[in-house]
């Protein structure tokens, strides 16, 4: 057997949570979304549909986390 470099492997628990888009941007789905909406307002559950784009300075940590991978 060889004793080459180990496999960098993907962390699980980011591929879950994150997408990478067409163009590299990591994509997630914003807090608050699960249950109990009825309390915010409607302007604000509005708002939270979808999937948001991480903070610029974030990418680069998930980007590494998910090793190439986002499906």
């Amino acid at each position: 057997m060889s004793k080459g470099k180990s496999k960098i492997k993907t962390h699980k628990g980011t591929k879950k949570r994150f997408r990478l888009s067409a163009k590299g941007k990591a994509m997630h789905r914003p807090s608050g979304t699960s249950h109990l909406a009825q309390g915010l307002s409607k302007k604000r559950r509005r708002n939270l549909r979808g999937t948001t784009a991480v903070d610029p300075c974030m990418e680069p940590t998930i980007h590494a986390a998910l090793n190439g991978y986002s499906n």
